[in-house]
């Protein structure tokens, strides 16, 4: 089994935004989830996106007038980006996102950790120790929102088969497995080769991560929670930083 890095670079990475619906697809969604948050830039401007891939909410955020720390340890969604920033107020980090502290100089107004980003962190420890940081690095009145798949309630036979994308060269399906604490992420990739099929397939694990749980945990660190039901199927909590 590859960690989720490995599983990025060799295997998921190179047709990410495809997956997505493509990158302008995944970025128009990204601007309407903004709009709905109602978000702007406050007392520094400044806002992390963790995991940013290919910017999906980066992009969004620094033509809604932030300037914005893009975080990602793919580097070809890194390189993605990049063409997708342009002239943005975009600053591009290849690295771990527990590293985010290490590239600001002051607190800032928001922290994003969308797409299900944080179901890629090791174990519940790993979450708990990111929000403990988040809550130094945030300033009093400023957010922290996140999206992630509810895994908490095993799926079962064949609605473990999930078809996530389509078109006449390319199919990609994924398969969960469960077990206590993750669920084993199945990435099965069929590619037309001229006038023939090829089968690729790459293996992660992803933590199942209780809503209430986080909830509790982000009350824990100084954070008022409202959780809401995100796009594509995600759990969205908007957690704001307590004086």
């Amino acid at each position: 089994m590859t960690n989720t890095q490995e599983h990025y670079e060799s295997h998921l990475g190179p047709i990410y935004s495809w997956s997505l619906g493509g990158a302008e697809t995944a970025i128009s969604q990204g601007r309407k989830e903004l709009k709905e948050l109602g978000i702007s830039p406050a007392t520094t401007g400044t806002a992390i996106d963790l995991g940013a891939g290919f910017g999906t909410h980066s992009v969004p955020l620094a033509e809604n007038g932030y300037n914005v720390l893009a975080i990602d340890s793919c580097p070809t969604l890194i390189s993605e980006l990049r063409q997708h920033s342009a002239s943005l107020p975009i600053r591009l980090i290849q690295d771990d996102l527990h590293s985010f502290p290490d590239y600001i100089k002051e607190k800032v107004d928001l922290i994003l950790c969308m797409g299900d980003t944080l179901t890629h962190l090791a174990n519940k420890k790993a979450v708990a120790e990111l929000i403990n940081t988040l809550s130094e690095n945030i300033i009093p009145g400023g957010y922290f929102i996140a999206t992630f798949r509810d895994y908490s309630e095993a799926l079962v036979s064949e609605n473990r088969f999930i078809p996530v994308q389509s078109d006449e060269n390319r199919i990609l399906t994924c398969f969960l497995e469960y077990s206590y604490s993750h669920v084993i992420v199945h990435d099965i990739l069929h590619e037309r080769q001229h006038s023939h099929w090829s089968t690729s397939v790459s293996q992660y694990k992803k933590l199942r991560i209780n809503p209430g749980w986080m909830i509790n945990v982000l009350n824990k660190y100084g954070f008022s929670v409202r959780m809401e039901q995100g796009f594509s199927g995600m759990i969205r909590l908007v957690a704001q930083r307590q004086s």
